[in-house]
């Protein structure tokens, strides 16, 4: 059996492997521990190249260690399908199978909010033009239009690219904000608003408002003291120089007439919609 050497021609890498003979060995083997011995050598001989095609991918925010795995499984599916009599070189094919597994897991598994496949190409190079521009505008960001002609893409495609930036990651509700890690207790959704249940307080209280300006006066002052002052039906009849039974029902009375109205007024602009 032929040993792994390392190639010193021209044209690659000087720490690439020389694995041709090891490679027409394994096409011939049947299926059994020594074909999966030489396999598995073949493939550890190789994985410096996977992993520098994932170091050259890790700014995309994922995990280094994350893309070198993804690296040696694209390196693992060139291994097996490669055929040393239709290509010269393995690391021609192993390269672009390589690449092509990890684009595939930028893709698929490491956007939390989907998007189009044309958008997550915008975000790409809006991404890779904002990062040169940067490095020639004295730490200015660039503009829409400078992003744009730089990609050569229409405005409207890097802003789509620039909101896409912002969607590659959702972050969680229950994130502690306190970067100086004093409280972590303070998330983002106590950051958030909730529904103000006061919202249906304001709805009635517009529809009432042509109910009670209809009342008698004296029926709107003891409505007002009760509701809006907050005062005991025996302090308003105290305050009017009536009975607190006699206020009772002067409220009763009153809330019926409202409640009656609104009633009245809600089924007929039902009715006109309908």
């Amino acid at each position: 059996m032929a040993t792994t050497t390392i190639a010193r021609h021209h044209g690659r890498r000087a720490d690439d492997p020389d694995t041709t003979e090891e490679m027409r060995l394994l096409i011939t083997l049947p299926d059994g521990p020594k074909k999966e011995r030489l396999r598995q050598r073949v493939i550890t001989a190789w994985l410096p190249l996977a992993h520098r095609q994932a170091v050259r991918l890790r700014e995309r925010g994922e995990q280094l260690d994350d893309l070198k795995q993804v690296a040696a499984l694209g390196l693992v599916k060139a291994v097996d399908r490669f055929d040393p009599e239709r290509a010269d070189a393995f690391e021609q094919f192993a390269i672009p199978t390589i690449t092509g597994e990890l684009k595939r897991h930028f893709r698929d598994h490491t956007w939390d909010v989907h998007v189009p496949r044309r958008t997550q190409e915008l975000r790409n190079k809006v991404r890779k033009a904002v990062r040169e521009l940067s490095t020639t505008l004295d730490g200015r960001s660039p503009t829409v239009a400078q992003i744009a002609g730089h990609a050569r893409l229409t405005e409207e495609e890097a802003v789509l690219g620039l909101e896409a930036l912002e969607t590659y990651r959702s972050l969680s509700l229950d994130v502690a904000l306190d970067r100086s890690g004093d409280n972590d207790d303070y998330t983002l959704m106590d950051t958030l608003g909730s529904a103000d249940s006061r919202f249906g307080l304001i709805e009635d209280r517009e529809a009432v408002k042509p109910a009670l300006a209809r009342l008698p006066e004296r029926e709107r002052r003891i409505l007002y003291l009760r509701f809006f002052k907050d005062m005991t039906q025996s302090a308003i009849a105290a305050e009017l120089g009536l009975s607190q039974m006699h206020v009772s029902r002067l409220i009763s009375r009153a809330l019926a007439r409202v409640r009656a109205e609104v009633t009245r007024n809600a089924d007929e602009e039902y009715r006109a919609a309908a």
